[in-house]
């Protein structure tokens, strides 16, 4: 299998993690990647919410520089994913859209490469089976909530490769690695996104009703695959526990205490299903508990099943630390460069 990588900013700066262990599994799984030659930023939030010609342009740019090389596009960024796919439909269904990228641009492009996201490859493309076959440290025991966010399976006829609604690629993908896929009902609500620079408290909200909700769900840890929501759970989860100690001293902390039905939703004691706006609490059961939480790439998560040292997946880059589900998965050592007791 080969792609042309497009890495996007945030793998090449903040999310150097995510990159790292997306090129390791990978590799371990001879997947081969060639970055996009002079690739350039696909706009993100701030070109589709101020010009509406570059919000098309710029990540047209990378699928025609792909081209050259004959491979469809693999990107493992869920917002870079989003502005690539939604290029590309553009062009393909709106003809002045086309034109116009074409006049900015300077070379035609008719939408027709390909653009996937790593997990779209690696479970549609390589197959939950055979990741299955290569495991080599089976993650028993971890229970693991998948947190999908706003933009990889929505709008549905952009991304289309999971429910928009139920999506469960990163479930299949914890599961192979012999971990728990707990349910949960938030596994698509929002984040925050880029709030978190503008709103940090908005964002603390957010992140305080996901952490709560998985742990509540039995959750260990979360998985994600966008860095942005990573940054938005895992740096700002210390916003998330002022959030919590809120809730604790006020008037929230007497609200009934949700449970989780089998189903993945959210439950009231009287047995009514809860909204999503709803504050969620700790395993331990009492609102504005928030225990520290991991949240982790679904790429690092699955080269710890492929039995690649840590150093390779970066996960020092954890603001949360993942060193106790190391210690707990692989309690006579995990084979990596933690402090667990085993060798790099």
């Amino acid at each position: 299998m080969k792609y042309a990588f497009f890495p996007g900013c945030s793998l090449e700066s903040t999310a150097w993690d995510f990159e790292h262990s997306t090129r390791a599994v990978c590799r371990a799984l001879e997947i081969e990647l060639c970055d996009i030659p002079d690739w350039v930023c696909c706009g993100s939030t701030p070109a589709h919410s101020s010009n509406a010609s570059l919000a098309v342009a710029l990540p047209v740019f990378n699928p025609q520089k792909a081209q050259t090389l004959g491979r469809p596009v693999m990107t493992a960024c869920a917002s870079c994913y989003a502005r690539l796919r939604a290029a590309n439909h553009k062009v393909r269904n709106e003809p002045d859209e086309r034109r116009r990228a074409e006049r900015i641009t300077g070379r035609p492009y008719d939408g027709s490469v390909d653009v996937r996201h790593v997990v779209d490859v690696l479970v549609n493309g390589y197959g939950v089976g055979q990741i299955r076959t290569r495991v080599k440290r089976p993650l028993a025991g971890l229970r693991v909530a998948c947190y999908y966010g706003c933009l990889l399976s929505r709008p549905p006829d952009v991304v289309a490769f999971d429910d928009p609604n139920q999506p469960t690629a990163m479930d299949d993908l914890v599961a192979a690695t012999g971990a728990e896929p707990v349910q949960w009902p938030y596994k698509t609500e929002c984040c925050g996104a880029s709030l978190s620079m503008t709103s940090s408290s908005v964002v603390g909200r957010l992140g305080y009703k996901l952490i709560a909700m998985a742990r509540r769900a039995g959750a260990h840890c979360l998985a994600v695959a966008c860095p942005l929501c990573q940054v938005n759970l895992d740096l700002r989860q210390a916003d998330a526990a002022k959030h919590a100690a809120g809730v604790a001293a006020g008037a929230n902390q007497t609200q009934p205490t949700p449970t989780v039905s089998p189903g993945g939703h959210a439950v009231s004691p009287g047995g009514h299903t809860v909204s999503p706006g709803c504050h969620a609490v700790s395993p331990g059961g009492h609102a504005g508990e928030l225990p520290p939480t991991p949240v982790l790439y679904i790429t690092q998560l699955l080269g710890l099943a492929l039995g690649l040292p840590t150093g390779e997946l970066g996960l020092k880059a954890l603001s949360v630390s993942a060193d106790p589900l190391l210690h707990a998965c692989y309690a006579g050592g995990c084979g990596c460069d933690c402090d667990c007791g085993g060798t790099s």
